[in-house]
């Protein structure tokens, strides 16, 4: 099959440009793989991309931010959408262009914005696959309407967890829609896994709210208490890193928590520790959580929506607690930090269930359903697993006046000023 990847910006880090350069690296082995990038802001990409799968940039800033047509606002791109500051009429030109222009057999969208581009401009002889690495629940009412108008246009769409999978399928109507899971996939590290003998508790991500990096400092000060030798190490970079400085020192836990900085890849950083933690407020899906496990590590999640209660398995691979609750998570905390067999036997549980975030089963995955959407394009027909289309419309009814309710309380607030 010949299959493009459209992205928002392949040079810059991040969770969904990590899976998609894995996923495109592994369809590689069989497939003509391209990844086209709404945008670029510098000369090589900041993850390895693999040499056989195409990289094209549309629009590059390093010389184009200040074009006519980059100044005017984007009338494609959603503007609820999270990143529609970033889009233009530039990007809206390049994007149509491009994706009008393809020959590809499937295309596959990696956020919102870009999955209603593919809905009204990539070709009708082309699969169209929306993919959803953020959750439907937490896109706007406004967003969420323009979604309803634009993805009954798309073949499929492929949320990152089954929980996600039947929000999607209970709350929008996309009749001939595919809905099905697929999740992300990390491949195997070239190291050794961890051995559970390293006196670190590893965390990744965005330095931002949702990821509670300030709860895991708070609930760390209860296992440097009683295990002082125990180091917590925070990779990633953010708004938050000042904040969470000042709490470490506030805390007195100089000796113990380290922000780290971003570093890529992390498996190198990951076997150097025992356990791995992540704090979210919530996870559309807990990539981090995948390639912990994947390096061995035993990982103590909060058990937010959507992703960590699918990944971990309570008790055998890993620790679930509550949301926002320190307490619990010191005590998780501090039973693997104290227990060396249970927390060497977690680690090699979690190895072995993370085989199936691996690029073979998930690339397996990938290409069942793209080659059913294929089949079915070519007889004419609705593709298999269509049929559970929403009985009613409560959902879209309750966005209407969500955003209606909004409008008004702008509104006051502008006549009040």
């Amino acid at each position: 099959m010949r299959i493009s990847f459209l992205i928002h910006n392949a040079y810059a880090i991040g969770g969904t440009i990590t899976t998609t350069f894995n996923l495109a690296r592994a369809l590689a082995d069989r497939h003509d793989v391209e990844i086209i990038s709404a945008l670029r802001n510098r000369e090589r990409p900041s993850l390895a991309l693999d040499p056989r799968v195409r990289l094209r940039p549309l629009v590059d800033l390093r010389h184009e931010k200040d074009d006519p047509r980059h100044l005017t606002p984007a009338k494609i791109f959603p503007s609820a959408e999270y990143r529609y500051q970033e889009y233009s009429a530039l990007t809206d030109e390049r994007i149509g262009r491009a994706l009008a222009s393809l020959d590809s057999d499937v295309v596959v969208g990696t956020r919102p914005g870009l999955n209603v581009h593919l809905a009204l401009h990539a070709p009708a002889r082309t699969v169209r696959v929306g993919q959803e690495h953020l959750t439907l629940d937490h896109h706007s009412p406004r967003l969420r309407k323009a979604l309803r108008r634009a993805y009954p246009r798309l073949d499929a769409i492929t949320p990152v967890t089954e929980a996600d999978t039947a929000v999607y399928r209970r709350k929008m109507r996309l009749p001939g829609v595919r809905v099905q899971a697929l999740p992300n996939s990390v491949p195997a590290p070239a190291l050794a896994p961890a051995d559970g003998r390293g006196r670190i508790v590893v965390a990744a991500g965005r330095l931002a709210t949702m990821k509670r990096f300030d709860l895991l400092i708070e609930a760390f000060a209860a296992v440097a208490a009683a295990y002082p030798d125990w180091q917590l190490r925070i990779y990633g970079r953010g708004e938050e890193r000042e904040r969470l400085r000042a709490l470490i020192d506030r805390l007195g836990l100089y000796n113990n928590v380290f922000l780290m900085g971003a570093v890529t890849p992390m498996e190198a950083e990951w076997v150097k520790g025992s356990i791995g933690a992540v704090t979210s407020d919530y996870e559309p899906f807990g990539m981090t959580i995948v390639e912990a496990m994947r390096c061995g590590l035993p990982v103590v999640s909060t058990d937010c929506a959507y992703g960590p209660g699918e990944i971990i398995t309570d008790g055998e691979d890993g620790r679930l607690v509550p949301v926002g609750d320190r307490d619990a998570l010191a005590g998780a905390l501090l039973d693997l930090v104290g227990d060396d067999e249970l927390r060497r036997r977690m680690g090699r549980t979690a190895l072995e269930n993370s085989r199936r975030y691996g690029p073979a089963p998930v690339v397996a995955q990938a290409e069942k359903l793209f080659e059913e959407l294929l089949a079915a394009r070519s007889e004419g027909r609705a593709p298999a697993g269509t049929g559970r289309a929403l009985a009613s419309s409560g959902f879209a009814a309750r966005d209407t006046m969500l955003i209606t309710a909004s409008s008004v309380v702008r509104a006051a607030r502008k006549a009040r000023r």
